[in-house]
């Protein structure tokens, strides 16, 4: 009880959620009252990074920061607007298309909304849009990008669960397009009512046939990616190792806009992120493994288990804490922290793991757009200068529909693990 306190202390006078997860972890062993076990605790982090797999990671984030820096961007955007422009807030729906491109590039949903929000956002605001329903719409968009592979959210996951991480991108592809679909269906049933500006002339095939080639070199790396984990040629390490070999090439050679300054400053900041990411899951070690030590998951499980006996209901009750802990906790801790708790029980429920997985991700990647923690909602707000409660205002429809979605995919296993079977996964 003490050391919940004093997690949430720490998080209530803005302690960064890395250091609050160490220190109560740290607490936590102090209190088991035995100064060897408090020597364990550096071994314990290192042990919870000493993981392969997570060094795709570092990998995905250096290529995403290569494709946006060389400006692959604007071209995936002029593509995505080619393509629907024509329709009454062309630029929204472009905005879902583009996410749908970026995702297969960065894998961050924070990186799609600082790109889209320096870009999209401002031309948004000039053709006539509201800024913080463009915000919404860029926020909505945001999660599509941890969702459609590669994602380092699913790499977390898979490499702590033990699940095949290939097998987790496969399941993300079906979801990530039906996130993309309702809230272009959101954006055309509110275009109306939100003013959005009328259509722009439908292109010819000239010109899409022009943008397209524009983005090929943009729109291979995620054929690169897929086609070699999901063919068996590659693992997801490796995968992300041959994005960034094909990122550098692209910048040093065709487009020859990348320079070894800036790459010396990508790499910097792609330190910066993974130092962040991987300072939470080492700290996430220590606290894991006190509350293994004090059966605090089995307690959990067990008060899960006997509120219902109904795997429907205990399904709704995983999906209801994960949305609910994701407005206040950051994705990545919540993730290394209860899903060792939650995944045994969606087993015993009767979800294939993949299923289990997918349902989990999609889960953390919506909090990241819910008030008052969202990560996508905080970069937007620092970004364009709006105000994150009017962001979040105009957010709940979309909001909502994403949650249908997690719900269809919950409870419709044969569609979350199409594709997955397709590629021998499951």
């Amino acid at each position: 009880m003490l050391i919940g306190i004093l997690f949430v202390g720490l998080l209530m006078i803005g302690s960064p959620i890395g250091f609050a997860i160490g220190i109560a972890g740290l607490a936590g062993i102090a209190e088991m009252g035995n100064e060897r076990m408090l020597a364990m605790g550096p071994s314990r982090m290192f042990n919870s990074l000493d993981i392969f797999p997570f060094l795709a990671m570092p990998f995905f984030i250096l290529a995403g920061e290569i494709m946006n820096h060389i400006g692959i961007t604007s071209r995936l955007m002029r593509f995505a607007h080619i393509l629907v422009g024509h329709f009454r807030g062309g630029l929204a729906h472009a905005n879902m298309v583009a996410s749908v491109m970026f995702a297969g590039l960065t894998g961050a949903a924070t990186a799609d909304a600082a790109a889209f929000g320096r870009t999209l956002v401002p031309e948004m605001v000039a053709q006539g849009y509201r800024r913080d329903y463009a915000c919404a719409v860029t926020a909505a968009g945001s999660i599509i990008g941890p969702t459609i592979p590669p994602s380092g959210i699913m790499v977390v996951y898979g490499s702590l669960m033990g699940v095949s991480i290939g097998g987790l991108f496969a399941a993300g592809i079906l979801p990530g397009l039906a996130i993309c679909v309702v809230c272009m269906l959101i954006i055309a049933l509110g275009a109306r009512r939100n003013g959005l500006p009328v259509a722009a002339r439908r292109a010819s095939f000239r010109e899409v046939l022009r943008a397209f080639l524009d983005a090929t070199t943009a729109l291979l790396m995620p054929v690169i990616i897929l086609g070699g984990i999901l063919g068996g040629i590659v693992t997801p390490t490796e995968a992300a190792s041959i994005a960034v070999a094909y990122a550098l090439f692209v910048g040093f050679v065709i487009y020859r806009n990348l320079d070894l300054g800036a790459l010396g400053r990508m790499l910097l900041q792609t330190a910066v992120i993974s130092g962040v990411i991987f300072v939470i899951i080492g700290f996430a070690g220590i606290l894991g493994w006190w509350m293994s030590f004090n059966r605090i998951p089995q307690d959990i499980a067990s008060g899960l288990l006997g509120i219902s006996e109904n795997p429907q209901i205990l399904l709704l009750l995983i999906i209801g804490l994960l949305l609910a802990i994701g407005m206040v906790m950051d994705v990545t801790a919540i993730l290394i922290i209860l899903a060792p708790v939650l995944a045994p029980i969606a087993a015993q429920i009767g979800l294939q793991p993949i299923h289990a997985g997918i349902i989990f991700v999609v889960a953390l990647n919506i909090s990241l757009m819910t008030p008052p923690v969202g990560a996508c909602l905080f970069v937007l707000s620092s970004v364009t200068g709006e105000r994150l409660e009017r962001i979040a205002a105009k957010l709940w429809p979309f909001l909502l529909a994403q949650i249908g979605v997690l719900l269809v995919f919950a409870f419709w296993e044969d569609a979350a693990l199409l594709i997955p079977r397709l590629f021998g996964f499951v």
